[in-house]
């Protein structure tokens, strides 16, 4: 999927908060004890592990409980579309359409159907940087094992990557692979979608300042104590060290990177972001950030982007209302979009 390293700056860091600005890391449950609301709005967060990888939903808000309470509801959504949408789940929906391929068309529930939309239009858009169907390859490659597939299987699998082949009926519902090989995998656009389900669901209780940050596929919504919300870049080749920060305020800002998860073999860096016209570790960048009115949007573009490097990622960017984009190439050249100056107010490179 489309990893963000992006480091929350003055949100999750205990360092950036003064004594006027208290964060409950508790679970919710204990700040559902807190029988009185302040005045003032206070921050309640609660960070859990959601779909195989670390979430961090904050809120500002005046009366702790009910906040605790809708963060709860959040994270009880995120639960519920993993069941549906993980294809790592035997029972999921998603598994039964890999399972069903070349057998005709799959009924399927809204959540599936509404995904896989929008990854086909995505699809269509970068001309197939961003395609689901990568995992008919994805899955002879393997980080935590250092697994590196031969020339032979790249050969065998790489003609069934189409996202042509993925047939939806709106009408009817359904879902149908064509071809008995192909799979799909929506890695590197479902944690976006998990983020805007969940910050929809605290938009519904009435919650209009707070921040959902699932692994660094970030939603910002309102404000943090009257200011925008920030957040920092990470230096692709420093851990140490950002790259820029960022103010956000109603939008979503999602990251791509070769620098988390990734080995090394020969001198040569594999990493989780593979290009479905070659079925390799991708090349072309070594991260990439985009910034968009969504953020189940903005976690496409950044692999897109990742995929295409700057000529042709600045170019979509360019004809995209809303979207904004910053990519750094293997040299450290760092291209972007005009708008994203908007956003920036800490530019280490300077």
């Amino acid at each position: 999927m489309a990893l963000i390293v992006l480091v929350v700056w003055a949100l999750g860091s205990s360092a950036c908060h003064g004594p006027d600005e208290p964060v409950d890391r508790e679970a919710s449950k204990a700040a559902q004890t807190s029988q009185h609301s302040s005045p003032q709005p206070q921050i309640v967060a609660v960070d859990a592990v959601k779909m195989g990888t670390r979430f961090d939903i904050q809120v500002a808000h005046h009366d702790q409980a009910a906040a605790a309470s809708a963060i709860d509801a959040a994270y009880e959504e995120i639960d519920r579309l993993e069941e549906l949408l993980s294809e790592w789940r035997e029972d999921s929906q998603i598994s039964e359409v890999n399972r069903q391929a070349g057998q005709g068309p799959l009924s399927v529930g809204p959540e599936l159907l509404e995904v896989v939309t929008r990854a086909l239009e995505l699809s269509q858009l970068t001309d197939g940087a961003f395609d689901i169907t990568f995992a008919t390859c994805g899955h002879l490659w393997s980080v935590g094992q250092q697994r590196i597939p031969s020339e032979q299987e790249i050969a065998d699998c790489l003609p069934h990557i189409d996202y042509r082949n993925v047939v939806v009926d709106q009408e009817e519902s359904t879902i149908e692979l064509i071809g008995e090989r192909t799979r799909i995998g929506i890695g590197a656009i479902g944690k976006g979608y998990g983020v805007d389900r969940a910050a929809q669901v605290l938009s519904d209780r009435g919650i209009d300042d707070f921040i959902v940050d699932g692994g660094g596929d970030l939603r910002a919504s309102g404000q943090r104590f009257g200011r925008p919300w920030r957040a920092a870049i990470a230096h692709p080749r420093s851990p140490d060290e950002f790259l820029a920060v960022v103010e956000l305020w109603d939008r979503s800002f999602v990251t791509s990177g070769d620098y988390e998860r990734y080995f090394e073999s020969d001198g040569v860096r594999y990493h989780h972001i593979i290009d479905p016209a070659t079925a390799r570790p991708a090349r072309a960048s070594i991260a990439t950030t985009v910034i968009a009115d969504d953020t189940t949007t903005a976690d496409a573009l950044s692999t897109a982007f990742f995929v295409l490097g700057p000529t042709e990622a600045l170019a979509i960017a360019g004809d995209l209302p809303g979207v904004e984009v910053l990519l750094v190439t293997a040299d450290m050249e760092v291209h972007q979009t005009p708008g994203m100056e908007n956003y920036l107010i800490d530019d280490r490179r300077r």
